[in-house]
């Protein structure tokens, strides 16, 4: 087994609790820093990472890691890397990335410069004067930051948050790394009622069944590295085994409800695929007018923004509705995400606590009304 560096990028304001994650999964060496958290491990531990984290968006191997302030520094930087160890003599290896607060600003220039310093490393390595590139693909991906150059192989492929069960959403679709890590900041461990009364594809319901059921978010998808010359398919066998022998059985009360019968069929048809319709209700119902599914639970969803789906003044009367009528829900913990800045002043109470998080390149914060009476 082999030792490497790894980055997995996520959402800002997620790089805690997916540092929490890989600690969790034992890895190595977790390190968290903005927009991203690194760690050290195998094949192995590569492949848990990318089956069983909910937060990160991908899993990245560290290829290199240098200064560059000029094309010349790039292109030395990226032939001295030990691309020959991950990339066989015809393997396809595409490459992308990005710029910030660097002299190398250009993207395609500095794509064209990683391509053409990989294709002369590779080229010598392997004795051929032209790669074919007509094998199964290795994506590079680099990272150029205040002059920093990092270049990734991405093993994950599909991103992360591509669970395998949600082919189309609704009109705001949460991605579901945000979903998860809304229901993990709630500390739902399965005992309590949930219930997203705006649950629009069912996105953060189901996220709860998999967390609930302690189910693998990966379990049902495949990864690039997969693929890759030097992963041996057993890794990946004994990463799912893990994975399915660690799951729990149980049944759980969750509910998704919204007031679009069409956001109602296609979330049972989500979670038909993602194999927990028999963990969660799902039913039509006006989130400010239909009565509480219990005496108490844990209140989780992503209302309408007046910037993305109605007009303002429309979102805060719905705030302002929504907030009467949860009034004397005292035995609920309520988690609410919204972009609007007034959020507090409209619902008609200040939050407990809240946490600022991004859905997509919307800033939002996340408003958390907790039950202290059941969670000391």
């Amino acid at each position: 087994m082999s030792n490497f560096e790894f980055a997995v990028p996520t959402l800002f304001g997620l790089e805690g609790i997916a540092g929490d994650e890989l600690r969790r999964l034992n890895t190595e060496n977790v390190r968290v820093e903005n927009g991203r958290v690194l760690f050290s491990g195998d094949e192995s531990a590569l492949a848990r990472a990318n089956m069983n984290l909910r937060t990160g968006e991908r899993v990245l191997l560290v290829l290199a890691d240098f200064k560059a302030a000029t094309f010349e520094e790039l292109f030395q930087g990226v032939y001295h890397a030990n691309l020959e160890d991950f990339i066989p003599k015809n393997g396809a290896f595409p490459v992308k990335g990005h710029c910030l607060n660097s002299q190398l600003m250009s993207v395609p220039d500095c794509q064209a410069i990683v391509k053409k310093a990989a294709s002369k490393r590779l080229g010598e390595k392997y004795g051929v004067s032209w790669l074919p590139e007509d094998g199964e693909k290795y994506q590079l991906q680099f990272s150029i930051m205040n002059d920093r150059v990092q270049l990734y192989l991405d093993t994950s492929g599909v991103g992360l948050h591509k669970r395998g069960y949600r082919a189309i959403g609704n009109d705001a679709p949460l991605r579901e790394t945000l979903a998860a890590a809304m229901v993990m900041l709630t500390r739902y461990r399965g005992r309590e009622f949930v219930w997203d009364p705006f649950c629009g594809s069912g996105t953060i319901p189901i996220e709860a069944a998999l967390i609930a059921k302690n189910r693998a978010p990966g379990l049902n998808r495949r990864f690039a590295a997969e693929k890759f010359s030097w992963m041996d398919a057993q890794i990946w066998r004994d990463a799912r085994g893990e994975a399915i022998d660690k799951e729990f059985k149980g049944d759980y009360r969750i509910l998704g409800s919204d007031n679009d019968p069409k956001c109602i069929s296609l979330a049972m048809a989500n979670a038909r695929k993602a194999g927990v319709e028999k963990l969660i209700q799902f039913k039509d119902g006006d989130a400010t007018k239909m009565s509480l599914p219990a005496d108490s639970g844990i209140l989780i969803c992503n209302p309408p923004y007046g910037q993305r789906m109605m007009e303002q003044r429309s979102a805060q009367r719905l705030y302002e509705a929504l907030g009467r009528h949860l009034k004397f829900a005292d035995g609920w913990s309520k988690f609410i995400i919204t972009s609007e800045p007034e959020f507090e002043h409209y619902f008609g109470r200040r939050a407990d606590k809240k946490r600022k998080l991004y859905n997509g390149m919307i800033k939002c914060d996340y408003y958390m009304y907790t039950d202290n009476s059941r969670r000391k």
